[in-house]
């Protein structure tokens, strides 16, 4: 089949399987040339904070507040900047990070290039882009953690499937510039508190009431946290989720047993019958990059996503079977590969934002 034929393969609506999934023309390895980009066109942008709350300490405020007696503390809010370009369609999109990362994920790659922000700022969506509560420029908490000074540099590029340190997996869309991979590390930041899953997606919750209907975009741990934002505020229109890795949600009486890896097992969640049903009304499309391994296997930090790609599926199967509107995506098998963890900001970037835009574009997202 020529490139052509394949560019004009449509992503079906809740298909069970990657037939009908649109199939790009594969990517190479290498950095595409650069060139020259149209002025950005923004008509407004801003940040604000959404969520949280507030603690009080005990005891009588003094006037000129130098003790903490009486005094407050607004913490545990999400951090949004958002941006409208001119003409902007009518559903924005919400970019939300996922663990140990921040709104920097979705800004400009490591290897210097437009990352989704910009490429869907173009595309004329408005874009938000999330600060989880305790991270980043949310960092205000009301439970403090200690803040790990371990090295573990070597154990992400392992777990994001950008190889085997130090060796690059073969074919990788990741830039083997050095100065590409001194940019991926330093986008790791800790969390200032403990993570809690209710005070992280009630924000976000908070965050569409304020907005209105917005289509959420996750990654990694942020997928768990997007299915209780949509189960808990309908004007959550649709759902892409990269790579989710962790609280599937089930009815209750119907969650599958943990799925074993040997990084661990991926356990699913029990909810609510009518809260899981709230899922069944949105389209979402589930995307998982390349070094998936189709068997069990020793390399915990691949083997934890064949896991999680696994019970994607169950999870989808359970959707669709009341009616809902999931589709599953591994790239490798829509004759895209050499995806990391990251496929959003992998040297293909472009060719994983056109998925994104076909399946809005048939789901009358945008």
């Amino acid at each position: 089949m020529d490139k052509t034929a394949l560019s004009r393969r449509s992503l079906m609506a809740g298909s069970a399987t990657v037939a009908g999934m649109l199939a790009l023309p594969q990517a190479g390895a290498a950095a595409p040339a650069q060139t020259k980009k149209a002025p950005l066109m923004i008509e407004d942008q801003g940040s604000f904070a959404v969520g949280g709350t507030v603690i009080r300490a005990e005891g009588a405020l003094d006037k000129y507040a130098q003790e903490p007696a009486g005094q407050t503390l607004h913490g545990d809010h999400a951090y949004i900047f958002y941006q409208t370009p001119v003409d902007a369609k009518p559903l924005p999109l919400v970019f939300w990070h996922g663990i140990g990362q921040f709104s920097k994920t979705w800004e400009t790659t490591p290897d210097g290039r437009e990352g989704f922000q910009n490429i869907f700022l173009r595309r004329k969506h408005s874009v938000y882009l999330i600060d989880q509560p305790r991270r980043g420029r949310a960092g205000r908490t009301t439970a403090a953690s200690p803040i790990s000074t371990t090295p573990d540099d070597q154990r992400w590029f392992n777990v994001f499937r950008v190889g085997i340190w130090p060796d690059y997996n073969p074919g990788v869309q990741f830039s083997r510039d050095p100065e590409a991979l001194n940019q991926y590390f330093r986008q790791m930041l800790p969390s200032t508190g403990p993570f809690d899953l209710a005070i992280t997606a009630d924000a976000i919750v908070a965050l569409f009431d304020k907005m209105g209907p917005a289509v959420l975009v996750t990654h990694s741990h942020s997928g768990g946290m997007g299915w209780r934002t949509a189960m808990y505020n309908e004007k959550v229109r649709g759902i892409v989720s990269f790579e989710p890795g962790s609280n599937f949600p089930f009815p209750e009486g119907e969650v599958p047993p943990p799925v074993a890896s040997s990084s661990g097992p991926v356990e699913a969640m029990a909810v609510p019958l009518d809260r899981f049903t709230q899922l069944t009304r949105i389209p979402i499309l589930i995307v998982y990059g390349d070094f998936i391994p189709a068997a069990p296997d020793p390399n915990p930090g691949a083997d934890g996503w064949r896991a999680r790609l696994e019970m994607a599926r169950k999870w989808r199967d359970a959707v669709n079977s009341r009616g809902g509107d999931v589709t599953v995506v591994h790239l490798p098998e829509i004759g895209i590969r050499g995806n990391t963890h990251f496929p959003f900001s992998d040297l293909n970037n472009v060719e994983i934002a056109d998925v994104m835009s076909e399946f809005l574009k048939r789901k009358a997202l945008g």
